[in-house]
Order: structure tokens, then sequence, then C-alpha cells
């Protein structure tokens, strides 16, 4: 299944993937089919049978929120079905709702015989990738349990376990066994005098490691009532302009979004937050550089998703001892994923705390001066003093910038090629395609690392009453600017090259992290106007957006993930920094050329579109392996809104 032949239910850490009848047949690949929680498929298969046979979809899904079928029992040629099937799902608190009402036409027809396939593999995220790797999972134990509303599959390995409990109203009339492991709820189903009857299923995740849930939804109508009210809070006293009606629409499907994208995390004394999950399928999870980019796009607009992920991310901050089992996870560093699967449990997968980012401890330290200029609460800012303090400690000493000059990964981490946004192997380039050897000072990174030296100096000065810190801090952004402008500057190009690599060379190729570097405040005046109205030339705007790589150099290619291709969030830094210039033209190019792309694409942006020019190609083509949903191009509108004097 392809991410644009399913339907996709969101809601707070929880998605259903399901294929174009409702169904769920599991699987790999781009969007695997099913119910998932906390990283695990809580529902693997899940079909519909009709007098023994598929049904006939008379009318496809319409309504994402709440998709609607209309089905029928198949029937011979030119004989009409005796039933109508009207189907509606929806999700909401880790349960997916599927409520069918049956409709008699003929009043002599049998009884409908209703048979509903369910299976629960439980099977984790990372299993489900199209790389097919395989893990071992040893003493594990799968049971099914018979309830009397339905069944209950159970699975246990060592101290990690799930469960998910179907449960139905009318309650089944048997469960049969399958041969498979599957389990089969049937139903006879014979409509009352009025001629209908509503038979409501329920899938209900109990994850491991989550505290038991409360009620969940009974009826499709409580799910979507519970849907709609986390988007109404969301979205409560937002005020969107209407000076700019493409872009605020957009604006107002990303809230939408987000709300539903929040993910459960904790704070530093334990207390329960909403989070912006990075995205689904595959990262519906807090991720320290999503997170924050996400809230420091929504914080004119609401400050509370800034706040809860400050405190997250501080709760999973790197402790002094951590770097005894995991090389990444240096005092003071800010994590880069936390997860909660069972492959992280087991440390088969690195990442039910991951720490191999370069460049989310500076943007943590970036979301809490500019929550602090924003909203002026100043008491955040000293609960989180000890954090911050740790966190440019991070960067001053393992993280590089006060013994190499740079903020740098180091070789012995792992994890990816590239430990910054940036992160496929060919993404850190020269303009012929070569790739450098050795560790690569990214020029993002160091924008960041600027950006967050000099904010943690103001914080210093204004809240923690401590001036010799704060005097430092600007001592080392001083010399990072200096050093930066000095190595990074491409005479040649009138450009800031990509990287440096491990001998100190320029990195010659022509990338949209200039961008970045705009937003940071990094580039003297005089160069910043250079680079970006270079960013605007027509072999790095395509007409949708600025490329991650400019057109004509060797090393681009229009689907090139970092390459050539378009990404939102990239564009809305870019737009920021765009009028943190004065280079308000440009930013308004930017935010309507996206815009437009929204419009065009049912409202929703891509997280990623292809580098094709907009004269050959006149509606915006998303890459193919787009992700279904991520928060900070949700949040990507509001921050084009901001650029352009919007909030």
């Amino acid at each position: 299944m392809t991410e644009r032949d399913h339907h996709l239910l969101v809601h707070q850490g929880a998605f259903a993937a399901l294929g174009e009848e409702g169904e769920a047949v599991g699987g790999r690949g781009a969007v695997p089919q099913g119910l998932f929680v906390r990283d695990a498929r809580h529902l693997s298969r899940w079909q519909l049978a009709l007098d023994g046979a598929a049904p006939e979809v008379l009318v496809p899904a319409s309504d994402e929120g709440s998709p609607r079928w209309v089905l029928a029992p198949r029937s011979g040629l030119g004989e009409p079905p005796a039933y109508t099937v009207f189907r509606e799902q929806a999700l909401s608190d880790g349960c997916l709702v599927d409520r069918l009402r049956v409709v008699r036409h003929t009043p002599a027809a049998a009884p409908l015989r209703i048979a509903l396939t369910v299976d629960v593999d439980f099977a984790d995220l990372f299993e489900l990738r199209a790389d097919h790797r395989t893990y071992v999972k040893a003493a594990l134990r799968r049971t099914r349990d018979v309830l009397p509303e339905g069944v209950e599959f159970a699975y246990r390995r060592g101290g990690w376990q799930a469960r998910t409990r179907v449960t139905a109203d009318p309650a089944p009339e048997a469960v049969e066994e399958t041969g498979t492991g599957a389990r089969r709820l049937v139903w006879t189903l014979a409509p009352d005098g009025a001629g209908e009857a509503v038979l409501t299923v329920r899938a209900q995740a109990l994850p491991g490691g989550a505290p038991e849930p409360g009620n969940p939804p009974g009826t499709v109508g409580d799910a979507v009532a519970r849907r709609a009210r986390t988007v109404e809070e969301y979205r409560a006293g937002v005020r969107l302009p209407a000076s700019e009606p493409a872009l605020a629409a957009a604006a107002g499907r990303g809230l939408t979004d987000l709300a539903l994208l929040q993910v459960e995390a904790a704070g530093p004394d334990g207390e329960a937050l909403l989070v912006p999950g990075a995205g689904v399928p595959w990262y519906a999870a807090l991720f320290g550089r999503d997170a924050v980019l996400t809230s420091l796009f929504v914080l004119p607009y609401r400050a509370a998703p800034a706040a809860a992920t400050l405190l997250a991310l501080a709760a999973a901050q790197a402790p002094d001892d951590a770097a005894a089992t995991d090389p990444a996870a240096r005092p003071g560093r800010i994590v880069h994923e936390v997860r909660h699967g069972e492959l992280a449990h087991f440390g088969q997968v690195p990442y039910g705390r991951y720490y191999g980012s370069v460049d989310a401890t500076p943007l943590f330290l970036v979301l809490l001066g500019a929550y602090t200029e924003r909203t002026g609460d100043e008491a955040l800012a000293r609960r989180l003093e000890p954090h911050a303090r740790a966190a440019v400690g991070w960067m001053l000493d393992h993280g590089g910038l006060a013994t190499d000059g740079y903020l740098l990964p180091r070789a012995d981490e792992g994890g990816r090629a590239h430990h910054h946004w940036k992160d496929s192997p060919d993404a850190l380039c020269h303009a012929d395609g070569s790739r450098p050897a050795g560790v690569v000072a990214s020029a993002g990174a160091q924008g960041y690392a600027y950006d967050a030296l000099r904010r943690t100096a103001r914080l210093a000065r204004t809240v923690w009453a401590d001036p010799p810190y704060a005097e430092r801090c600007d001592r080392a952004a001083t010399g990072l600017r200096d050093r930066f402008q000095r190595d990074f500057w491409l005479e040649p190009q009138g450009f800031p090259a990509l990287g440096l690599d491990a001998d100190g060379r320029p990195l010659d190729a022509l990338a949209s992290d200039a961008g970045h570097l705009l937003w940071s405040g990094l580039l003297d005046k005089e160069y910043g106007a250079v680079a970006g109205r270079r960013l605007l030339e027509p072999d790095f705007f395509s007409g949708w957006g600025v490329r991650t790589l400019a057109a004509g150099q060797p090393a681009y290619h229009p689907l090139g993930h970092h390459r050539g291709a378009v990404w939102p969030h990239d564009n809305a830094l870019a737009a920021l920094g765009l009028a943190r210039y004065g280079l308000h033209d440009e930013a308004r190019r930017v935010a309507r050329a996206f815009a437009e792309a929204a419009a065009l694409t049912g409202g929703t942006l891509p997280s990623v579109l292809a580098g094709y020019d907009r004269v050959d190609s006149p509606t915006p083509v998303p890459h193919p392996y787009a992700s279904a949903r991520e928060s900070r191009v949700a949040a990507t509108p509001l921050a084009l809104l901001t650029a352009i004097g919007g909030g």
C-alpha cells in the first residue's frame, strides 16, 4: 500500500492505516496497515465478510476524520442486494471504532451473516520497514482469550507486554478459530421491523509500559466527539489573519493535524505532557529536533507546545552517567528520539533514548530563549537553568565548539551517517557529488549553536543574574561567527559552504542550509542579503519552494532526498531568515508558493516535494517517500505567516 491509497486516522500517539474498504491486512512497506500505538501494531488484520464474501463497495470512503463507506453483499447479475451496509470508522484514545448500520430492503430476505476476521501480530514498527530486517525474539508468549463481548489478544516477552481487546455490541454469536491464529467474530443480523440493525465493534490497544487507559469510546460518535474536542482545545484562542486567505487555510488545517499528532511524554517531575510527535506512520514519537522546530513555528500562536517540549526534553536530557552504556549520551546532550516499542525495550534498536543528533541540543536552547522572550515566563527559564547550562556545556566540550572550533558529531557515536536534519549518507557533498571523508561540520548546525549561545547569554543576564556566564556565552558566539565567515564563505560563489570536511576544506555544493543561517542570524548583514537573494534564483527556487540543492550542479537530482527535493520546514526557516534580513519580497514569494502548493494538494502539504520546476510541473509532485503527516510540516504555514508579518 502506498501513502496515497489508504485512509489514515490519527489521534494523539495512535494511528490506524486502513485500506480502501476500511480493512487492514498487515504487511510492510511505505504504510503498513493496522492500528499502531507506542511503536507496536495492535491490529494486523481487520477484514469484513457479508454472507461469506468480501463486500461490494458501492461508495468509497469519504470524510477523512471519520471515513464512511456504502457496502452491500455480493449478488448475481441483475439481482439487487437484499441489504445495504453503511460503514463508518473513527479513532480516539487508542481505540478504533467500526460501526455497521445494516438496512434490509427485502422483507422476506434471510438474515445477513456478518463475519469480522481479526488478528494482532504486535509487530514492532522497526520490523515493518522496507529493509526486511529480522530480530531474534526468544521466550515469547501469545494468547487469545474469548470474552463475553469478543476476544482479547495478548503478547508477552520477558518484561514487555501488550494487549488488544476487541469487543462488540451486540456481542458476537461465536468467536471462531481460523487455523492461522486469527479469530473470526460472527453475527447473524435480522433487522427489526424498521428494517435496520446496528453493529459496533471496538479494537482497543492496551500498550506495554503505558498506564491502563480510561473508558474507550463506546461509539463512532463518541470517538468523533473526542477527536473534535482535542482539535477545539488546541485551536482555542488562535486567530489567523484574513489578509492571506490561502495561507491561513493551510495553517488552519495544520493546526488540526498538530492537535492530533501530539504524543504523551513526561516532564522532569513525572508530570504528564502532550508534545508534538514527529509524524506518522514511522515517527509517532518524541523527536528532539522536530518537536523544537514545530514548537518554534507555533510559538507566536500557541505557547503551550513550547513549554511542554522544553520540559519533556529536559526530562530526557543525558545524565552524567549515561555515556557508560551509550557513547552518544554525553552529559547535557538533548535527546534525538524516544521510543517505547519492544525492540527498543530490549536494546535491539538503539532508540529507546537515542542521542545521535548534533542539532537538538542547540535548538533546545533556542526554544528556551524564544519562549521566554515571547511569553515573559521567566519561571520556566529559572526551572530549566541547570538543564540549559548542561546543554551549553555539551556544546562547548564534547560538542567541539571550545576544542575544535565548530559543533561536530563524533565518529564513535554510530547512528546515521550525518547527525543533522540532512542525515542521508549522500546529503553532505561537494558540487560534483563526491562525498567527504570523516566528520563534517555542517553549516546549519553552526547557525543553531550561534543562536543558542546568544539567547542563553540574554537569559543569563536577564533571568539568572549571572553576567560573567553571559559574557562567556557571548564570547563563544562571537568567535564562532568570526571563524564561520572566514572558513565557510565561498568567495567565488558568493555563498556559504554546505560544510567543512575533516581537514577543514569547504564543501562547495550550493545548498538550502544558507536559509538556516539567515534564520539563526550567523551571517553578517551584507553576506546574509547576498545569500538570501541567491536562494530565490531559478536554480534554487523551483516555483514551489527552495530546493535542498541548487539545480545545475552534478550532485543535483529533483528526487534526491537531500540533493534537490523541496522540504516545507526547510523553506519555513528560510522564509523566517529572509524576513530577518529585511528581504520581505523574497519571504513572501516563498510563503505564497507553499500556500498555492497546499491548495493544490488537498490543503495539506506533503512532507517533501520533488524539485521539478513549476514550469514543467504545474502541480506540485510529492516525493515518493514523503511521510503521510508530519508536525513540522503541519506547522510550516504558521511559520510562513509569521515570516510575512501575520503572526
